[in-house]
């Protein structure tokens, strides 16, 4: 298929274009310089044929000159002949009777001044009159003929080179960028050695050298940061569980307080999958492993996790599934992104129900409560955007909406369905949502 943004179809057309217009010039010098001569030439035998009538006849008002030429006296001459000569020669097209009909035929005349008298000078072109009595113009007839022929050839050789020269160019223009481009996708193997080149690529490749070793250091930055965040906060999360272990041992008999270092230990907990998932994301995806890991016991520890943001609300909650489904994914990514979703249905929704259904295709979050307003919708994904950010920046389609809104806060920092996001894209997985008819959100996470 013909590209016309492509660089090297736009040198071969650059180049059809120029060979086009040289060729429209020679055309246009030939066509000139052939009336032209063509012209010239008839103008000169007619102005003899003149001379030798005049020497011959004597001063006559019409000379009839065999075949195909007319002289007349100005007074002589057809009217549409006086209004259309003028000294330079025309030519046009008349229709003539022959034995065989009538022929389209080419006819030449001109206005010619002789001292007092005024004349109008006609020849209808003829080959029988061209060689019986002006052999000049007959050898002109045949050189146009070998001319025009020559200049055909010409223009389709001319025409031939240009889309041969233009396609062998573009290659030689066009290596140096598809060299450029291999090395770049070729983990820049070979970018070295085009930084030395004195080009246009040689500029452009230093520049993407530079760029790219830019980008692995603040890379290398990143990684050596997110290690060392992992390393230094792993160290005392495992000194908070360890410790609240020890404490829950010898509190046995409360209950009360053992419900609080439950609270430390299974926060603590959390707290290091977390870690693990978003050092996760920091990795390639190509280079994680990715377990079969089953979806139906990820929903339901995260609902049993979450279910404490319920104690105070009459909402439902169901994991609905009509078996077990699997995908082969990290499970630490896959709770942290789930887990984001079941929480944002628990926290928003005040009574109702909260329903979690997993199928072969896909997992979905389903909740009957506030929804999402129209205005945040473009910045759903995006981070730090919370629900009652927007609803007090923006008014809401009604009053009574947008004090719904307003009044209804809940904890965060918004950053929850842009790490689910961040994770779908990492996974190649897909992340939908939209409002319910009768009221609150439904978000749905779809398996690759």
């Amino acid at each position: 298929m013909f590209y016309i943004e492509s660089i090297a179809n736009k040198f071969r057309l650059s180049y059809l274009v120029f060979a086009l217009m040289l060729c429209s010039v020679f055309i246009s010098i030939y066509v000139y310089a052939e009336t032209r001569m063509e012209q010239e030439l008839v103008k000169a035998g007619l102005l003899q044929q003149l001379e030798l009538s005049q020497e011959k006849r004597g001063e006559q008002p019409i000379y009839t000159v065999d075949p195909g030429i007319k002289i007349y006296s100005y007074d002589y001459a057809p009217d549409d002949l006086k209004t259309l000569a003028t000294e330079t020669v025309k030519d046009i097209n008349v229709t003539v009777a022959t034995d065989d009909g009538y022929t389209e035929s080419e006819m030449f005349f001109f206005n010619y001044k002789q001292g007092k008298q005024n004349y109008i000078l006609t020849y209808l072109e003829d080959d029988e009159m061209v060689m019986e009595n002006y052999p000049v113009l007959a050898i002109f007839e045949q050189l146009e003929d070998t001319f025009s022929n020559a200049l055909n050839a010409a223009i389709i050789l001319s025409l031939l080179i240009a889309v041969i020269f233009s396609q062998l160019s573009s290659r030689q223009i066009t290596k140096p960028l598809l060299d450029l481009k291999s090395a770049v996708e070729n983990d820049h193997q070979n970018l070295t050695e085009l930084t030395h080149l004195p080009s246009e690529v040689g500029v452009l490749a230093r520049a993407i050298d530079d760029k790219n070793h830019k980008l692995e250091q603040y890379l290398k930055r990143e990684q050596l940061f997110t290690g060392d965040v992992s390393h230094e906060l792993r160290t005392p999360l495992t000194i908070i569980m360890g410790a609240s272990e020890v404490l829950a041992s010898q509190l046995e008999s409360d209950n009360r307080l053992s419900e609080f270092t439950d609270r430390i230990s299974t926060t603590a907990k959390e707290t290091s999958e977390i870690i693990s998932a978003l050092l996760l994301l920091s990795r390639a995806p190509e280079k994680l492993d990715a377990p079969r890991t089953s979806i139906n016991s990820i929903a339901l520890s995260e609902v049993d996790r979450l279910k404490y943001l319920l104690r105070y609300k009459t909402v439902n909650y169901t994991v609905a599934a009509e078996q077990e489904h699997f995908a082969y994914v990290r499970p630490e990514l896959l709770k942290m992104a789930l887990g984001n979703l079941i929480k944002n249905a628990f926290q928003y929704t005040d009574d109702g129900e909260v329903r979690v259904t997993i199928d072969d295709k896909k997992v979905t979050v389903t909740d009957t409560g506030l929804g999402i307003p129209e205005a945040m919708m473009p910045l759903l994904y995006e981070r730090f955007e919370r629900l009652e950010q927007k609803s007090n920046n923006k008014p809401l389609a009604t009053a009574s909406a947008s004090k719904e809104y307003a009044s209804y806060k809940v904890e965060g920092t918004g950053l929850g369905l842009s790490i689910v996001q961040r994770i779908m894209t990492h996974m190649g997985w897909q992340l939908t949502h939209h409002n319910n008819p009768t009221g609150g959100s439904t978000f749905s996470i779809y398996y690759k």
